[in-house]
C-alpha cells in the first residue's frame, strides 16, 4: 500500500535526514496492563506465574497508523528472584520493530513491601520498506532512503527499580540503555547532520490504593511520566525537535475486587512550539474473573486535530494468573 505524504509525516520525522528526537517506544493507555514491558523490576511481583497479552490500534482509521502487540510472562522463582520474558511488536507505516527481552529481578524485603532491582537483555530488530511511500522528490536524492528495505539487528539492555507494598508502588526504569544509529551517513553528508537513532527512554510511575468502603470500593490514582533524553530542553542547539516530557494521570475505581473502571488524561509538561501539549482523554475498564482470567479494554479520544481524521485509539488486553484462588487471597492485589 502506498501511504500518502501527510500520513507519513511522523515517520519522516524519525527517519529523514533531519531527525526529530521523539517518543519512539510504543505508547499504551493502560500501562498497568503490561508493566513488565516498561520495567524489568516488575518480574515476579504477582507472586505467581502471570501471562498478559495486549493489542493497541492507534489513530484508528488512518492508513499506516501505529499498531502494537505485547506479550509478557513472569513468575517468582523463590522469595527473592523473579524471571520473565517480554515481546513487543510495533508497526507504523512502512517501518516496524520487534524486540524480545529476558528479564531478571532480585527482590528485597523492605518495610511493608519489597524493593526489586531488575535487568533485561535481548534483541531489537528495526525494519523498513520505503517502497510503500509516495516520494515528492526522486528517492535517489535523499540518502536516507537509498536502501529500499533496511533492517537492523541490535542488542538491547534495560534496567529498573520497583517498590511495591499492599497499597503503594513506585518505580523507575529505562528499557533501552544504549543509543544506536539506524543508518550510516553517506560520505557526501555534512558531519554535523544528525542521523536517525534509537534514543534512551525513561519511565517513572507511582500509585496508591485508597479504600473508600473496605475492599468493596477502592480508589487508585496512578501517575506515569515518560521522557526521552532525561528531561532535556524541547529543542537542542541544532534545532531538532525533541519529545516533551509526557505524563499520564489515571484515576480508577475497583468494585468488589472484580471490576475496574478508570479515566485518564495524557499531556506533557512542555509544548514543543509554544502551543498546547494536550494529547488525549481516555476511558478504560477491566474484569478480574474468579478462575484467574483478566480482560480489559481502553479507548483514547484525541484532544488534537488528529481526531478530525482518526477514530481515536483502542487497546484490548487478555491475561491469566496461575494458582489464583479468590478464597485464598489475604491481601487483595491493586497493582
Amino acid at each position: 500500500m502506498k501511504y500518502p505524504l501527510f500520513r507519513t509525516l511522523l515517520i519522516c520525522l524519525f527517519f529523514g535526514p533531519v531527525v526529530a528526537i521523539a517518543q519512539q517506544d510504543a505508547m499504551f493507555t493502560k500501562y498497568m496492563f503490561n508493566t513488565l514491558v516498561y520495567n524489568p523490576a516488575y518480574a515476579g511481583s504477582h507472586d505467581h506465574l502471570s501471562i498478559n497479552a495486549l493489542h493497541r490500534g492507534q489513530w484508528w482509521g488512518i492508513d499506516g497508523a501505529p499498531t502494537t502487540q505485547t506479550l509478557s510472562v513472569h513468575s517468582p522463582v523463590n522469595d527473592r528472584v523473579g524471571l520473565g520474558l517480554s515481546l513487543i511488536n510495533d508497526n507504523i507505516g512502512p517501518t516496524g520493530s520487534t524486540q524480545v527481552n529476558a528479564v531478571y529481578a532480585y527482590r528485597i524485603p523492605l518495610g511493608a513491601g519489597k524493593l526489586s532491582i531488575g535487568l533485561q537483555a535481548g534483541v531489537f530488530q528495526w525494519r523498513a520498506d520505503w517502497s510503500k511511500l509516495n516520494f515528492f522528490d526522486p528517492q535517489s536524492q535523499d540518502p536516507a532512503y537509498r536502501e529500499m528495505q533496511p533492517t537492523k539487528w541490535l542488542p538491547n539492555f534495560g534496567a529498573g527499580l520497583y517498590y511495591q507494598s499492599p497499597k503503594f508502588f513506585i518505580g523507575f526504569s529505562s528499557p533501552h540503555l544504549v543509543n544506536y544509529d539506524l543508518r550510516k551517513k553517506d560520505a557526501t553528508e555534512p558531519d554535523d547532520l544528525p542521523a536517525a537513532q534509537i534514543y534512551r527512554h525513561y519511565y517513572a510511575f507511582t500509585g496508591v490504593a485508597l479504600p473508600l468502603n473496605g475492599d468493596a470500593l477502592v480508589f487508585r490514582p496512578t501517575l506515569l511520566i515518560k521522557n526521552v533524553g532525561l528531561f532535556g530542553d524541547a529543542k537542542n542547539a541544532r534545532g531538532r525537535i525533541a519529545a516533551p516530557t509526557e505524563f499520564d494521570l489515571d484515576l480508577a475505581l475497583l468494585f468488589s475486587q472484580k471490576i475496574w473502571f478508570g479515566v485518564s488524561y495524557r499531556s506533557s509538561f512542555q509544548a514543543i512550539d509554544g502551543t498546547s501539549s494536550v494529547d488525549s482523554g481516555d476511558i478504560w475498564a477491566g474484569l478480574n474473573l474468579r478462575n484467574g482470567f483478566q480482560i480489559g479494554a481502553a479507548y483514547d479520544y484525541s484532544l488534537t486535530d488528529l481526531q478530525s481524521f482518526a477514530g481515536g485509539s483502542y487497546e484490548i488486553m487478555l491475561g491469566y494468573d496461575f494458582s489464583f484462588h479468590v478464597d485464598r487471597i489475604i491481601t487483595p492485589r491493586y497493582f
